[in-house]
């Protein structure tokens, strides 16, 4: 079976973050919800993973409520819960204990299978000038990009 191609990044995590380590995780989500990760109606603008009593959690994803779901229908901003196995969330609490780190999700996708999936990104921010120099880089690849269109 073919699923829909979906592909929801959040652009800003790698502007305002140094991404040292990435993790693919699962997603527990309602029936509504993953209707409405098919349908592309989701956003990663503003959301970020914790870690409570050994468990992951990505706190303030968006997904858009499903047009046709009726009293079942789930809330936008609910704390979904990540799977992951033991060994990647211990090093993920031992990455984000030392300071200045944090898990940040970079990619919603649908997988082969037909099962919603999170790239996480463990994240250290960036300072001013590091963002300037991202933005000279990015620059530098469209011009470069253009004169080799001529």
């Amino acid at each position: 079976m073919k699923f829909k191609e979906v592909n929801i990044k959040n652009r800003r995590a790698t502007f305002d973050y140094a991404i040292t380590d990435t993790y693919t995780a699962g997603i527990v989500l309602t029936g509504t919800e993953i209707k409405s990760i098919r349908q592309g109606k989701a956003s990663l603008v503003d959301t970020f993973c914790y870690i409570n009593d050994g468990e992951v959690w990505v706190k303030n994803m968006y997904v858009a409520e499903y047009f046709y779901g009726t009293y079942n229908n789930h809330t936008e901003r609910r704390d979904r819960k990540l799977l992951l196995n033991r060994k990647e969330i211990a090093a993920l609490s031992k990455d984000t204990a030392s300071p200045g780190f944090t898990i940040v999700p970079l990619r919603l996708f649908i997988s082969q299978k037909g099962y919603a999936k999170l790239v996480i990104g463990v994240a250290r921010g960036k300072k001013e000038y590091d963002k300037r120099q991202s933005i000279k880089e990015r620059d530098d690849k469209r011009e470069l990009a253009r004169a080799m269109m001529k």
